[in-house]
């Protein structure tokens, strides 16, 4: 009898435990939730942000704050993301930079984008673009890269400061075809045109949403691409494949994070949200706008895809001698 009535007790306990555990599940989130974003407001990273903390907000009934904390690439607000507490309530829009070459830069890393953060999705990717000035005698890839080649260390690529996607994009060319050109760091890829238009800058890989107008206007010239396929905003540009660069992958991607030690409930919740705002009929045109496609992995996936990158551009990073400390 007594056996009877402890196994009846543990069978109402147990089954209070999972339906409260359930109960937990659903009612996440029961306040708004913060998107750390490490960018200053405006940029590619920023917008995005706010588009999809917009419509997953609309989706939860609870608005999801996007807060801007800039400063040294990226780091600061990604290490302000990662010593955050793991209940979904801080989540951070991370990039290539800040999650696969950013912490490569230092001697003592600020982080570990492998295991300090939960991984919960690869949000969008944006290729980049290769630009070279008009006065380069080289109208395809194939041809710069023969020039380079010929005149090493004579051409100069700028890009938005040591250690970013655009110019790490550069260092990776250079280790992949074997050629040699000097690096010329600016405060931001605007400010590096009107150095190409004069001709004191030869090269830049920047985003084709900002690279179109000058493109379309003849006063640079594109010749290659980044990714698998061909931009519809820029058809006549070919990838760097097509050009005959093989291995060559730069993409900008962008991918949602969360501090460490998620709950896998919280987890599956906030995946499942943002899968479902990144489905959405308006979504894929909005991201269009900035260049972007919509990607939506598995966080399990989107895992294995972070541990490549890290690999990939850290080896970039050492080759270069590139540092941020």
């Amino acid at each position: 009898m007594i056996k009877v009535l402890f196994a009846a007790a543990w069978a109402v306990a147990l089954t209070y435990t999972f339906s409260t555990s359930a109960q937990a599940a659903d009612t996440f989130p029961t306040k708004p939730v913060r998107m750390i974003v490490a960018f200053p407001v405006a940029g590619a990273t920023d917008i995005l942000a706010r588009v999809l903390s917009q419509k997953i907000g609309e989706q939860i009934g609870y608005q999801v704050i996007v807060d801007n904390r800039p400063g040294a690439g990226g780091t600061i607000g990604s290490r302000m993301a990662a010593n955050s507490a793991p209940d979904g309530y801080t989540l951070v829009l991370g990039t290539t930079s800040t999650h696969a070459i950013g912490p490569h830069l230092y001697a003592k890393r600020p982080y570990d984008p492998l295991t300090d953060f939960t991984h919960v999705t690869q949000v969008a990717t944006s290729p980049i673009v290769m630009m070279v000035a008009t006065q380069v005698q080289a109208t395809t890839l194939k041809d710069f890269i023969a020039l380079a080649k010929a005149q090493p260390g004579k051409l100069n690529f700028g890009s938005s400061g040591v250690g970013t996607q655009f110019h790490l994009s550069g260092e990776l060319l250079k280790l992949i075809a074997g050629i040699n050109m000097v690096h010329i760091p600016y405060k931001g890829t605007a400010l590096v045109y009107p150095e190409m238009i004069a001709g004191q800058i030869q090269v830049l890989f920047d985003l084709p949403i900002v690279a179109i107008p000058f493109i379309k206007q003849g006063r640079v010239r594109g010749i290659g691409l980044t990714g698998k396929t061909r931009a519809p905003t820029l058809p006549d540009v070919p990838t760097m494949l097509e050009a005959g660069v093989a291995g060559y992958d730069a993409d900008l991607w962008f991918g949602l994070f969360a501090p460490a030690q998620l709950p896998q409930e919280r987890l599956a919740r906030i995946h499942a949200e943002t899968i479902k705002a990144l489905k959405a009929p308006d979504m894929k045109d909005r991201l269009a706008t900035l260049g972007a496609d919509p990607v939506g992995s598995s966080p399990e996936a989107f895992s294995a895809f972070m541990k490549a990158e890290n690999n990939k551009w850290e080896k970039v990073v050492k080759a270069s001698g590139a540092r941020a400390d």
